[in-house]
């Protein structure tokens, strides 16, 4: 296996372009015939009549649905006692829903439902936006987010995972997986029941995560309460297909297909990265006893793996390089995507754009653009002000989403949001939004 260990050149800043606001095409509204329509006119103009009211009354039982011209992505963050959701174009809060405790949010996986890690399990909260379907077109529709009376019992809720077409919840105290059909959440929501697929538990419950496909394939985590050491792939019966026990602290999971159709799963290792190609398993070392990625980012269509790196165990969660993974050549390149500045990052500060763009969000303030394949900025934005990282993870600080090709900065400190365009480094807009925001994720509608 190889490993490099390089910085990555610095390069001067790039010309700002204009930015114009995102759009999508908008859906086909249908017009009644001003003749009399035919048999068949009348069919299928009572068919469209009868998926407008399915699609209404499906979503929104308080009838307050809207249609819309084109999907409308929103933003759905935590703060210190409820969950704030935010029109990701303009950025003015939709909804406010309360709720007590430390909260987590993970996409459900349909663009809709985000699954909500709160005590005693997952409550399902609808953002309120989505599309609907109709032959050769979709319309879309916005309705007022709420929290739904679907509820998913789990004593210590933890990763959720969408992968083709499933999503798999993982409840850390008990080790066991839960696997639904991804496009059912609606309809799990509206019967407020959920239609269980797969269930698999672990020997041991542990901090652990799983990823399964439509054709049986499993991937889940090995370990108990005291320590975590691998990761294994199951087949469709749960018989043990290839089994690592090379990945002490395994942590985080991606699943990502190359540009030229491999797919790999790879799981972070105090000690380096594990990847699964068909049925067998690598380990890619990244040097030294304790060299750690715990968290781990894809984009299908790009070869390279973005990463975390730690390399001190008693370091805090500040971090000051990152891994940039080519599972397919087997190596792992570490850099320092500040070339030198100092600054520091969380594992809130990594996210992928939408052409596999590796941005980082640091101390500095400053969100950076980078090349995975060469690890150059390609591009940087000053957004917020100089900022500390915290001593214990929970506590609000800056992150980073990117959601339909625009990358959201979070600042609790100012209680703001900010959309980057981070191919130019422009900002596009800022907002004041009244929270502290603390976890983010967005749904695309």
């Amino acid at each position: 296996m190889k490993n490099s260990r390089t910085a990555a050149p610095a390069l001067g800043l790039v010309a700002l372009l204009a930015l114009s606001a995102c759009a999508s095409d908008e859906g086909e509204v249908d017009a009644a015939a001003s003749s009399t329509p035919t048999n068949e006119a009348t069919d299928a103009h009572a068919s469209d009549s009868e998926h407008h009211d399915e699609a209404t009354d499906a979503h929104d039982d308080g009838g307050s649905a809207q249609e819309a011209a084109a999907k409308t992505p929103r933003l759905v963050a935590t703060y210190d006692g409820g969950i704030v959701v935010l029109d990701a174009a303009s950025l003015e809060v939709v909804g406010d829903v309360a709720i007590d405790g430390f909260n987590r949010v993970s996409p459900a996986g349909d663009g809709r439902h985000v699954a909500v890690s709160t005590e005693g399990g997952w409550a399902i909260l609808d953002a309120g936006t989505w599309s609907q379907g109709h032959g050769d077109h979709d319309h879309y529709f916005t309705a007022d987010p709420a929290l739904t009376d679907l509820f998913i019992e789990a004593e210590t809720p933890g990763h959720v995972v969408p992968h083709d077409g499933l999503t798999a919840l993982w409840d850390d105290g008990t080790g066991s997986v839960t696997v639904v059909e991804t496009s059912e959440w609606t309809d799990m929501v509206e019967h407020e029941h959920l239609h269980v697929m797969r269930e698999w538990t672990a020997d041991e419950a542990h901090h652990g995560v799983a990823a399964v496909e439509q054709d049986g394939d499993m991937w889940v985590t090995r370990g108990n309460d005291e320590e975590r050491t691998g990761a294994m792939l199951l087949d469709g019966e749960d018989a043990e297909v290839v089994v690592s026990d090379e990945c002490p602290g395994v942590h985080g999971e991606t699943t990502v297909e190359t540009a030229d159709g491999t797919e790999f799963v790879l799981f972070g290792c105090n000690d380096g990265v594990l990847v699964f190609h068909g049925d067998h398993v690598h380990k890619l070392a990244t040097g030294g006893d304790y060299a750690r990625t715990g968290n781990l980012h894809a984009v299908d269509g790009s070869d390279i793996v973005l990463g975390d790196f730690k390399d001190d165990p008693d370091a805090g969660l500040g971090l000051g390089e990152i891994t940039l993974i080519d599972p397919a050549a087997e190596t792992v390149t570490v850099i320092d995507p500040f070339q030198g500045a100092g600054a520091l990052y969380t594992w809130r500060g990594q996210a992928r754009g939408t052409d596999g763009e590796a941005l980082v969000l640091g101390t500095d303030g400053v969100l950076r653009t980078l090349d995975p394949a060469t690890g150059e900025q390609t591009a940087e934005a000053q957004v917020i002000d100089a900022w500390d990282v915290p001593e214990e993870w929970q506590t609000a600080h800056p992150s980073v989403t990117v959601l339909d090709g625009m990358a959201y900065v979070s600042d609790p400190a100012t209680q703001t949001v900010h959309a980057v365009d981070y191919v130019t480094g422009e900002i596009w807009k800022s907002a004041e939004v009244g929270f502290a925001l603390n976890e983010v994720t967005g749904v695309t509608g």
